[in-house]
């Protein structure tokens, strides 16, 4: 890829070259980097087989606390709070399937707890404030960090420790101070922030998909 670019900059700086020759040496850059973003993120999913064991156990843990009457909270920040919301609303509207809604919430919604507390408390007790207002012993925790070290993550899960909350670290591959704290890890196998976004987006959905089949098939 150095050499590459090196090749671009040189062509690119020579008077004379035809502009649709420079245009040919950007898109062989521009193919290059594609293909291994691509080779780089595939892998990585088909890594994610290896998660098998870890998952099911998740989703046993959720569909045992939702049968009971409690709930699976979400929560992180940035893409990471939009996959939160996401995989909430796959749960509380639905999946694949036509059925019932399962009790199912993220953190990440609520603009006036989040400024209130933010103000207030600070920013890295956005989460752990809410989950003492609205979470119960039984319900699940399932956090979503790209670095696995989200202080207002890691507050939350110490304060799930304090209700009888078991909590769920979704993390990129060094896993972070979340692993730590939770009962579960998926840790995916990438370390760029939008490969292993990509990642817990993928295991959500299965999780999601696994949880409605049990208790709605």
């Amino acid at each position: 890829m150095q050499i590459i670019s090196s090749t671009c900059k040189v062509i690119k700086g020579i008077d004379g070259v035809n502009e649709e020759l420079k245009k040919d040496y950007d898109m062989v850059v521009l193919d290059y980097n594609l293909n291994n973003q691509f080779e780089e993120l595939s892998a990585g999913v088909l890594k994610l087989k290896e998660k098998t064991p870890e998952l099911l156990k998740i989703a046993k843990t959720c569909v045992q606390s939702i049968r009971q009457g409690n709930k699976v909270i979400f929560c992180g920040n940035g893409g990471s709070a939009a996959q939160s919301q996401h995989l909430a609303a796959e749960l509380v509207g639905r999946y694949k399937m036509e059925r019932s809604a399962m009790n199912a919430v993220s953190l990440t919604t609520d603009t006036s707890n989040i400024t209130a507390i933010g103000n207030d408390y600070g920013y890295d007790v956005i989460f752990s404030r809410q989950l003492e207002g609205i979470g119960k012993k039984g319900d699940i925790l399932i956090g979503l960090s790209t670095s696995g070290n989200s202080k207002n993550v890691v507050l939350a899960f110490e304060q799930a420790k304090k209700m009888g909350i078991q909590t769920v670290a979704f993390v990129g591959n060094k896993g972070g101070k979340m692993q730590n704290f939770a009962d579960y890890t998926l840790a995916v196998p990438a370390e760029t922030s939008a490969h292993i976004q990509e990642m817990h987006i993928t295991l959500g959905h299965l999780l999601c998909d696994l949880i409605e089949r049990e208790i709605h098939a």
